[in-house]
């Protein structure tokens, strides 16, 4: 009885169409965003909760790790890996036809979320973020954000377009939910996972992530990030310095993700199971948790501290390299959660150094250490993602600080340059796969005619008897024959109907020559510098399959033939590239395929 409920009204709402235009999109997205915002909440809570009925204290993840004895601080983040590794352990057991990464559902799939998969792979993240794992919490609230926008785009049968955009939607709000930073949430999703800034995209996301934001705001669990008072001015040519610091992010950012790779390769080569896996790099983060306790959770407590005390050189330098083992161990071992964090923290111990370095070099500087904190973490940030726009909005939406900008803006942009021409790594996958789309759509697009030519088999001389012609006329299922010189120069065609005609009409024609019977123009030619668009012009006026290449000049050589199969296989490849790219997003068509 209540399935058929449930089953009518989702057939009802199907029908009226006018609820996935896209004026109705930004609604959906306002309610997509509110949820969001719920759902951050609610993982929040639940990260309370565990720490509550592991150690009887909650508060910072630093705080409770330094309030546990020296086992304490071995133990939980080792059992809490174990935990988190039988969850995701039993989410990979469940075999779903649908994506159990929001990234790649709206990247490359159809926008179907698995919700068995997304719960357990959420409860094994807050297991990890909970017990201590050096990793970025958001992972999770985006996730569990994008997972509540599938389903109700899966409820109210979307089409494939509208649900990417909806899943994408979700995303925005959980970025914002999770930093108080609405425009750089959905910057983060147009830049890093649609890859694409229209504004028939861009604006439900921008909907999402400000829905989101203000709840966030009367829930009262809104706050500036790291709010900073009365920031000086940076005089014209003390923004120097920070072009150099964009520079080291943008070398430092690759290292980094590189060495984070090399940990998971480590790991993997281990063969260990699952709880056994996140066990270990539990164990061994709870190694540096003795030590130093200040490396657990996320950092942002260390960010803020960079920002408003006093540090040394050596606590700086010091902190970052265990930060940077923590964070390796964390993911390495295959923790479910995000490295964005992480990326912020390392990016600000870098700017702290280079802040101290810069000090030291020109004193009476106005630019203070924390101003190089806060644009290290950007510029590495932008660096690490790919994404320097989101990551400049995102400084300032933590900071609310415009002073920063301008420095911030050349950092990131002069980091995101460096870090792509040293190395092909990003922080997340579909950054990569997208690039190369990229790259292979423009190659496709510049193709020359020279790249498809292929040996032409039916090719006669001028001095060739026309038994000769009518001999490979019977061997070849082909409508003209090329005709060259001694010297390959081409001559023109041996069409078969001309053949065919002299036959009928002349008895002795097998005693003339090929050259007597040709056709000069009768076949257009190509040429090998010539680009697909151009070629197709010419087969679009074309019966056959093939047409012949020549060389340019007064003496063409016949270099081969072009087939129109092979003209539309580039054609296919270049659609198929188009369609999984971030452009295709906008293609809403006027119906829905009910799902």
């Amino acid at each position: 009885m209540i399935r058929s409920s449930v089953q009518s009204v989702r057939e009802r709402l199907a029908g009226y169409s006018w609820l996935s235009d896209l004026p109705a999109m930004l609604c959906w997205a306002a309610l997509v965003g509110a949820l969001g915002a719920f759902a951050t909440i609610a993982f929040h809570e639940g990260m309370r909760l565990v720490q509550e009925l592991a150690t009887g204290r909650s508060g910072s993840i630093v705080g409770v790790t330094r309030e546990l004895p020296w086992y304490g601080r071995l133990l939980f983040p080792m059992l809490g890996g174990v935990v988190a590794g039988a969850l995701l352990w039993a989410s990979k057991q469940l075999k779903e036809s649908t994506n159990s990464d929001y990234m790649e559902a709206v990247a490359i799939g159809d926008g179907r979320l698995s919700l068995r998969q997304g719960l357990l792979r959420s409860l094994s993240s807050l297991s990890s973020v909970a017990s201590g794992g050096s990793i970025g919490r958001e992972g999770a609230m985006v996730h569990l954000a994008s997972l509540s926008a599938s389903l109700i785009g899966r409820f109210t049968r979307f089409s494939t377009a509208r649900l990417r955009l909806l899943v994408a939607c979700g995303a925005a709000a959980g970025v914002a939910s999770a930093y108080g930073t609405p425009i750089a949430g959905a910057l983060f999703v147009a830049e890093i996972v649609l890859g694409t800034m229209g504004m028939q995209s861009l604006g439900p996301l921008l909907v999402a992530a400000a829905s989101a934001n203000i709840v966030m705001r009367l829930s009262g669990h809104y706050h500036t990030t790291y709010a900073i008072i009365d920031m000086p001015q940076i005089p014209g040519l003390e923004v120097l310095p920070f072009l150099l610091l964009g520079v080291f992010s943008g070398l430092g950012a690759p290292l980094f993700l590189k060495f984070l790779d090399f940990s998971r390769r480590q790991f993997r080569r281990t063969e260990l199971p699952l709880p056994a896996r996140l066990g270990l790099g539990g164990g061994l983060l709870g190694i540096l948790l003795i030590i130093m306790p200040e490396v657990a959770g996320n950092g942002y407590s260390v960010v803020h501290s960079l920002l408003h005390a006093s540090w040394t050189w050596y606590a700086v330098l010091t902190i970052l390299l265990f930060k940077v083992l923590a964070t390796a161990f964390t993911v390495g071992s295959g923790a479910v959660g995000g490295v964005f964090t992480p990326a912020l923290f390392v990016g600000g111990g870098l700017g702290a150094l280079f802040g101290m370095v810069v000090s030291w070099l020109w004193p009476g500087m106005t630019a203070e250490t924390y101003m190089y904190v806060l644009v290290g973490m950007g510029s590495f940030l932008g660096a690490a993602t790919s994404a320097p726009l989101m990551a400049i909005l995102m400084i300032f939406e933590m900071t609310l600080s415009y002073q920063i900008v301008l420095p911030l803006m050349l950092a990131c942009v002069i980091a995101h340059f460096v870090s792509r021409a040293v190395a092909e790594v990003a922080m997340y996958d579909v950054t990569v796969v997208r690039e190369r789309d990229a790259w292979f759509r423009y190659r496709l697009r510049h193709t020359v005619i020279q790249d498809l030519v292929r040996p032409a088999d039916t090719v006669v001389a001028t001095t060739a008897p026309v038994r000769d012609a009518l001999q490979m006329f019977l061997e070849y299922p082909v409508k003209y024959l090329y005709v060259v010189d001694e010297k390959n120069t081409y001559q023109g065609v041996i069409a078969q109907q001309d053949l065919t005609s002299l036959l009928l009409g002349q008895g002795d024609v097998q005693s003339k020559l090929a050259g007597e019977v040709l056709r000069l123009d009768f076949v257009k030619t190509l040429h090998p510098d010539m680009t697909l668009d151009q070629a197709q012009e010419y087969f679009v006026h074309f019966q056959g399959e093939r047409l012949p290449v020549v060389s340019r000049g007064d003496q063409p050589t016949l270099l081969g033939v072009v087939y129109k199969s092979s003209l539309l296989e580039k054609y296919s490849a270049l659609k198929r590239s188009f369609d999984t790219s971030g452009e295709a997003m906008l293609d809403f068509p006027a119906g829905r395929r009910l799902r």
